[in-house]
This record gives C-alpha cells, structure tokens and sequence, in this order.
C-alpha cells in the first residue's frame, strides 16, 4: 500500500518569511541611523560609511542596501534638526522688524550648523538634490523670503541673494566649525556688510 503523501499547508499555515525579514530590515535601518548619528556627531558630512556599518555591527552591503548615496543617510541623520530650524525661524517670515528678522536668520542658522558638526555641508550638497525629503529645502525658501522683505524694506542691500547669504554663512560655520565665539564674531562683521 502506497504511503499517501504528507499534506501540503495551507496558504495561511505558511511561515511568512518576509515578514520576519521585514522586522529584520527595520532592526538593520535602526541600527545604522544610531550608528551614523553618533558618527556624524564626531566627523560630520564627511563621516566613514565604513565606520558606520562597522559601528552597527553590519556589512557595508547592508548600509548600502539601506542607504544608497551618503545625502539619502545624512538627510535620514538631519532631518529632526533641519525641521527643528524650520521651526525656529518660521515667525521670522512676518517678524515686525525685517531687518532685524534677517540678521536673526543668518544667527539662528549659524547657531544650528555650530551644534550640528556637517549640517553646513549637509545643505550645500543638498541644493538641487531630488531624492531627499524637502525639509532641507524649506531652509532655503525662508531665508529667501527673509531677505527678500528685508530688501523690501531696503534694510538689506539689494545685490544680496539668498545663496550669497547661504555660502556665507556656510564658509564662516566650515572654517570655524567647532568654535561658536569666532563663528558669531565673523558673522557679526558680515552682517554689518549686508545691512544698511
């Protein structure tokens, strides 16, 4: 007598392999944006991609997998900062003084690429980038608009653009990253230039 073949499950008996990787992806995602944060924090844009998989304990394979570019994991590192710059100078958009609000702006921004070690870098590489989120590019459309009521109220000089002020901001912040006093005494004297 012919032994009868063992039953084949069911489509809901399976074992569902892709939700165990899935779950497995996300651990592997968390670890290398902890990994990269604390990287970043030490070596800012120019971070290892090496030193961060080695820091989560994963292959650069898998780092690539999860990150295809270093924008796409510096963008995923500054995110929570760049909205939290966005926030700080939202009311700076309707702040009764627009000279004053631009003079604000160009502080507050150096004072977040002080704190952040390679948020400087960050944005100026990701100027025109069309696989990041849109955050970064709010940074850009507020100081545009500060500037420009503050040209309005011809309480800037009217060659000023929005990426003169940007570069230099970010050459000051570059130069003189880890020292917040020579940062804010060198914008202190650009400013002066851009006000009248």
């Amino acid at each position: 007598m012919a032994s009868k073949p063992a039953p084949q499950p069911t489509p809901a008996e399976e074992p569902a392999p892709e939700k165990g990787m899935r779950a497995h992806a996300k651990r592997n995602h968390e670890k290398l944006r902890v990994a990269a944060n604390i990287v970043v924090a030490e070596q800012g844009a120019d971070a290892s991609l090496e030193e961060i998989s080695r820091r989560a304990g994963l292959g650069s394979a898998t780092l690539y997998r999860h990150y295809p570019t270093r924008l796409i994991l510096l963008d995923i590192v500054f995110h929570d900062r760049v909205e939290a710059l966005n926030a700080e100078t939202a009311p700076l958009l309707t702040a009764a003084d627009p000279g004053a609000a631009l003079v604000t702006w160009v502080r507050t921004l150096a004072e977040h690429f002080t704190a952040n070690l390679g948020l400087a870098k960050f944005l100026m590489l990701a100027e025109g980038a069309k696989e990041l989120t849109s955050a970064h590019a709010q940074v850009r459309e507020t100081g545009k608009k500060v500037l420009g009521r503050a040209q309005k109220a011809k309480a800037a000089t009217a060659d000023a653009s929005i990426a003169d002020l940007l570069d230099l901001v970010n050459s000051i912040v570059l130069a003189n990253e880890r020292d917040a006093a020579r940062v804010r005494r060198l914008l202190d004297l650009a400013v002066g230039g851009i006000r009248r």
